[in-house]
């Protein structure tokens, strides 16, 4: 299997279960998606655990994906529509169970900020931990619209619990913020 990029088999993912739910409904007038509907399948979905990639990456990785075989390329008389193909489910298949998934990297601009808090004042970092805070919120309020979404359907059942665990990772952030601010008020 090639050395795919994570965000290339995020894609690949995204294409295979547009490809299923495809199989369950009887319309076949929207085969595959475009890389702007993909661009917003990426938004809608990974946004909250991944970064959601720039059309440009996708429309790279989509190139990338049709010269291994992994994705056909559908072209009308629209914009181009891309499908997962068989070789292309089973190398995501594949990648989902080889190999080392690795430990995530944390990547925080609010953490990396109170780092060098000695360089800023009390009242600041205050203020920039309220505004995460308030962040959190939204984010969490929108991942919320998204696992109401979800519902129960059967289907939907492994984004449900990924959304379950952002939920409870946006819970433990706040919690965490909030007790920081309150370690900040006795410092001196």
């Amino acid at each position: 299997m090639p050395g795919l990029p994570p965000t290339a088999f995020a894609l690949l993912g995204l294409l295979a279960f547009d490809a299923d739910s495809e199989a369950d409904s009887a319309a076949d007038s929207a085969a595959g998606m475009t890389g702007y509907e993909l661009k917003q399948r990426a938004d809608f979905t990974l946004r909250y655990y991944w970064v959601s990639p720039a059309m440009s990456q996708i429309y790279t990785e989509l190139r990338r994906l049709s010269v291994e075989g992994f994705v056909a390329e559908q072209p009308g008389d629209g914009p181009t529509r891309y499908r997962v193909t068989p070789e292309g489910r089973e190398a995501v298949e594949r990648w989902l169970f080889e190999g080392e998934v690795g430990f995530p990297v944390l990547k925080h601009p609010v953490a990396l900020r109170l780092l060098m808090g000695r360089l800023s004042t009390p009242e600041r970092l205050q203020e920039m931990l309220e505004q995460h805070l308030r962040d959190l919120d939204a984010r969490r309020a929108d991942l919320q619209g998204v696992r109401d979404m979800l519902g129960d359907d059967h289907q939907r059942r492994y984004a449900a619990l990924v959304a379950d665990w952002g939920l409870a990772y946006y819970d433990s952030e706040s919690r965490i913020v909030a007790d920081l601010r309150a370690r900040l008020d006795t410092m001196d």
